[in-house]
């Protein structure tokens, strides 16, 4: 059988396109890196947000430690956790075939320096005598304590006539119990613990820190034990973290579709 010149032509055109084809289809395959995460103590650990920094995928650690996110050969990741210090590794092509193994550290907290000007002996007579409080503070502590034990004259503490006695009873409160903290202090507190770079990380600008946060509240985040005892503990702390996994998207959309 003859073939013609312009049909040798078309059959290698034709091979050309499907091995540029294979080409192309190997390149943008989606992989997916796999790990795990655990403490200088060797616990696994949970809540680990772990972000590709190329596409900006974020997801967090289970119970176990681990992860799975995707990314390919030389893609940034970082791993953030909230008293810990953050950790960045780049994926080999070793990552890729086999699991990454991240252990992340406890962040140093300095505590300030107290001098003390004389050290203590342990001997009473002398260390008395080196921490004598000045004579006049001494004067105005007894006088102030020969006063309260002193008993106060009912007549001076008596209701004056047409004056209101509030009524006393076990139990009786009036008013509202004013929180420790209202929403600023909880914010001021989110951004310190979690620090501003968290936020940018999230393509947050800075300006819109604080009114991305209030979004995240209003979104319907339980706040009031925080706000009431003045205390956000580590399982708030990621609480929010994941609230703010779930606003972020339409958050965005805003922006985004303009």
């Amino acid at each position: 059988m003859i073939v013609l010149p312009h049909k040798k032509l078309f059959v290698k055109i034709k091979l050309l396109f499907i091995l540029l084809t294979l080409f192309f289809i190997n390149i943008n395959a989606q992989e997916y890196i796999f790990g795990k995460v655990i403490s200088e103590e060797n616990f696994e650990m949970q809540d680990v947000t772990v972000i590709n920094i190329r596409t900006s995928e974020r997801v967090s650690s289970n119970k176990d430690g681990h992860f799975m996110i995707s990314g390919k050969m030389g893609d940034e990741l970082r791993f953030v956790k909230t008293g810990y210090e953050r950790f960045n590794k780049k994926v080999t092509n070793e990552n890729i075939s086999s699991p990454i193994n991240i252990t992340l550290t406890r962040a140093i907290i300095q505590i300030p320096e107290i001098e003390i000007s004389k050290g203590l002996t342990g001997d009473l007579k002398i260390d008395s005598k080196t921490l004598n409080r000045p004579k006049k503070v001494e004067r105005l502590i007894k006088e102030i304590d020969q006063y309260m034990v002193k008993k106060s004259d009912p007549r001076v503490l008596a209701a004056r006539a047409g004056e209101f006695v509030q009524p006393k009873g076990q139990g009786f409160s009036v008013g509202k119990i004013k929180n420790k903290w209202d929403d600023v202090d909880f914010m001021t507190y989110l951004i310190s613990a979690l620090g501003e770079q968290y936020f940018t990380d999230l393509k947050i600008d800075k300006p819109n820190i604080q009114h991305f946060i209030y979004y995240v509240f209003a979104g319907g985040f339980e706040r009031k034990n925080i706000l009431k005892y003045g205390f956000c503990n580590d399982a708030d702390l990621n609480r929010f973290q994941r609230a703010v996994l779930t606003r972020i998207s339409s958050y965005r959309a805003p922006y985004t579709q303009k």
